[in-house]
């Protein structure tokens, strides 16, 4: 397995709400990407607290992370309990209120990923025959593909396009996607904050992905692209070769 994970600024942000970990060790494959909400650094201090709550949980738990059903224990624990600090958080500070997070998480066991995600950050799958997203955006945009009111090419421009359903620290109560994935040795697993999605379209991503030797490279790549597109946003790009 060979991993790379960058973060950017941008070009029309002046900080950068997205927190990221990707780990360097083959015996502890965590991946995280959030992408933080709220003004007064309040996106930035939920994304990071978001991220550092689950990677220090999986390293806590890591020894006993032995099956299918340790992972997903794990998953779903570190989640609530980011959820609930977050949201805590932005009780006891007035400037903190209303700030959240997206998150998109992937650990892999044996030939299994197994992905807890809330928001608009994304995952994607990518073999020979294309790159498919395998989480659901909880945003607006999407609410109104799935009932007919605009197409996917409209999504993909809509002004409201930022706006998310969902979001990690929002409210006591959480509904989040759980889900398990199957791979081959020698594909590609991505993961992502909007900053890169609103600025490249998916066939150039699996093009610049599928043809870069190296991980790091397409990494760099993209940023560089999603950044020469216009910067619009914060941009956190993860590739794992699987």
């Amino acid at each position: 397995m060979k991993a790379c994970g960058l973060t950017d600024t941008g070009l029309c942000r002046e900080d950068n709400q997205d927190s990221i970990f990707h780990s360097a060790q083959e015996d502890f494959p965590l991946f995280i990407v959030a992408d933080g909400m709220g003004g007064h650094n309040a996106g930035r201090i939920a994304s990071s607290m978001a991220v550092d709550i689950i990677k220090e949980n999986f390293i806590k738990n890591k020894e006993n992370l032995a099956s299918r059903d340790d992972i997903i224990a794990c998953i779903t624990e570190s989640i609530h309990q980011a959820n609930e600090e977050i949201y805590n958080q932005a009780l006891s500070i007035p400037q903190y209120a209303g700030m959240g997070t997206t998150l998109t998480m992937a650990y892999i066991f044996e030939d299994r990923i197994y992905i807890g995600h809330v928001g608009d950050s994304r995952a994607y799958y990518i073999d020979a025959s294309g790159m498919k997203q395998v989480t659901e955006d909880d945003s607006l945009v999407n609410e109104l593909v799935k009932n007919g009111s605009i197409s996917e090419e409209e999504a993909l421009i809509h002004p409201k396009r930022n706006i998310i359903t969902k979001a990690l620290g929002t409210s006591m109560e959480l509904d989040f996607e759980l889900k398990i994935l199957g791979y081959r040795p020698g594909d590609y697993f991505l993961i992502c904050s909007d900053g890169l999605t609103n600025m490249v379209r998916d066939n150039t991503i699996f093009d610049i992905i599928s043809n870069e030797e190296e991980v790091e490279l397409a990494c760099n790549k993209l940023v560089q692209l999603a950044n020469d597109n216009g910067g619009k946003d914060n941009i956190t790009v993860i590739i794992v070769e699987l």
